[in-house]
């Protein structure tokens, strides 16, 4: 187990203690679209069976993805719980022995890890944790560090954009009170619990930023916006038919492949790179 800082290990407690249900419950239930998006370019970009570091497991649903696939994983968290719940998901359904290794660390550090020992870094959470430029970089040196030549990596950010939109939505009446903090957030993008206590210490990221931080190491393949228009109503997926919902899917797709500006409508952004 490698060492954190007092902000990691900050931030594997609030997972720990005050969002840990609300995690494992999110994707399928909340951001149905967010997880098929993201399912889809998992099974698009790796498809030779290898061995894939997940750095934030989340819920463990895009480790039983990969697992099923044949993949062997490294499961990484700062949060315990949601690493004991990943494993115990994977055990659940019979795929347990795909999993090679546990270990409660950081993103910006995988020092426990050898060079070049993995075929795909997963980084789908880490990023929005990284308040300070310095550390965004560290845990993407990390990433390819770790990756074997022409490796891939998939990354996630949160659009900037997503919490004025949703402050618009949910307390308006709000905006006085938060002049000057909505300054510095236009400016650094970073959050904390009293402000946004869903998602605690975080940074919400714009396109141009989010791209510049893979440019030096990485050739990009991909970066969507995965919810494109479907943003704020996400769980309308949930109550379509599998016929239904893979037709929007589909056009989910093609509005990111066809409009820049999908980009700048989704909540996330994914980028999957090739270590160069």
């Amino acid at each position: 187990m490698s060492v954190l800082s007092e902000s990691e290990e900050n931030v594997g407690r609030y997972y720990d203690e005050v969002i840990f249900d609300a995690e494992v419950r999110r994707l399928k239930e909340f951001f149905p679209v967010e997880y098929a998006i993201t399912t889809r370019h998992l099974r698009r970009w790796i498809r030779d069976a290898t061995t894939v570091i997940e750095v934030g497991v989340g819920g463990g649903l895009y480790s039983e993805i990969l697992a099923r696939q044949g993949h062997q994983l490294c499961l990484v968290d700062v949060s315990a719980k949601l690493l004991d719940a990943a494993v115990e998901r994977l055990r659940a359904r019979g795929l347990e022995k795909q999993v090679i290794r546990v270990e409660r660390a950081s993103a910006t550090n995988l020092d426990c890890f050898q060079d070049g020992a993995f075929g795909v870094v997963l980084m789908l959470g880490p990023l929005y944790h990284l308040l300070t430029p310095d550390e965004r970089r560290q845990a993407v040196g990390e990433a390819g560090r770790v990756l074997k030549p022409s490796g891939v990596l998939f990354a996630s950010g949160i659009n900037r954009l997503a919490y004025l939109r949703d402050l618009f939505r949910e307390s308006p009446e709000n905006i006085l009170a938060r002049r000057n903090f909505i300054g510095q957030f236009l400016q650094d993008g970073n959050l904390n619990p009293e402000i946004a206590p869903p998602i605690g210490h975080a940074h919400l990221t714009t396109v141009d930023e989010f791209r510049d931080l893979f440019a030096d190491d990485f050739k990009e393949m991909a970066m969507v916006g995965v919810e494109a228009f479907s943003s704020p109503w996400q769980v309308k997926l949930n109550e379509l038919s599998e016929s239904q919902a893979e037709a929007w899917l589909d056009l989910i797709e093609r509005s990111e492949t066809l409009m820049p500006d999908a980009l700048g409508m989704a909540d996330h952004f994914l980028y999957v790179g090739e270590k160069t």
